[in-house]
């Protein structure tokens, strides 16, 4: 049974979120954050220290928009768009922009607000990555005029690489900065079962620190 190592709303809810939405089976290792400072023996499992961290037999993956890209393709349903469909390119451009794009100006947010100590948080810097974050958004916002979701005519797993974003997003206190498209397409998600199923999953953690 493949088993992901998972902290609570931490980039690896993409692949729970997954998992819940295909219905398949897998195993769930929940872990406080940051995994390496709280957990150390993590580090054996994963020498990076990250999450999240996907093992399916002999496979072990550490990058969240790849493993969306693998259970999709593994899989195969409507999370997946198929190479030969002309929606392909656009569906694994928005796979990896909702994390290289959107996820990582708010990583800087979180840092400089919440994980550094008081005295190295620095306001300036996290309002500046705010703001690039927001710009970048403008994509999404676009790409939305004309449909619900971003590719396909359909959910896939590329919404669900942005929606972590917007998850993310909306625990930082950025969400007023989403549009009232890309508000409305944050409200679409969230009613989703598999998202529900996927807050239940990790629910026994109980609230992260760095959220408190």
């Amino acid at each position: 049974m493949p088993t992901l190592y998972h902290c609570q709303d931490a980039r690896s809810f993409r692949a729970l979120w997954a998992l819940e939405e295909l219905g398949a089976p897998y195993e769930l290792k929940l872990l406080p954050f940051p995994p390496r400072v709280r957990s150390p023996e993590y580090l054996e499992i994963n020498p990076l220290g990250t999450i999240p961290f996907f093992v399916d037999g002999q496979t072990k993956m550490t990058e969240s928009s790849a493993i969306l890209q693998y259970l999709a393709a593994r899989h195969g349903g409507p999370l997946n768009v198929p190479n030969d469909d002309s929606d392909y390119g656009a569906w694994l451009n928005w796979l990896y922009l909702g994390e290289a794009t959107l996820t990582f100006p708010q990583t800087l947010v979180l840092r400089y607000t919440r994980l550094e100590p008081k005295e190295r948080r620095n306001p300036q810097v996290a309002e500046d990555y705010a703001k690039w974050f927001a710009a970048r958004l403008r994509a999404v916002d676009r790409a939305l005029e004309t449909r619900d979701y971003l590719v396909a005519g359909r959910f896939t797993a590329a919404d669900i690489s942005v929606g972590y974003a917007l998850l993310l997003a909306s625990t930082l206190g950025l969400s007023e900065r989403f549009s009232p498209a890309v508000a409305a397409y944050w409200a679409r998600l969230q009613d989703r079962e598999g998202f529900w199923r996927a807050k239940a999953a990790q629910a026994a953690e109980g609230t992260p620190e760095w959220q408190v």
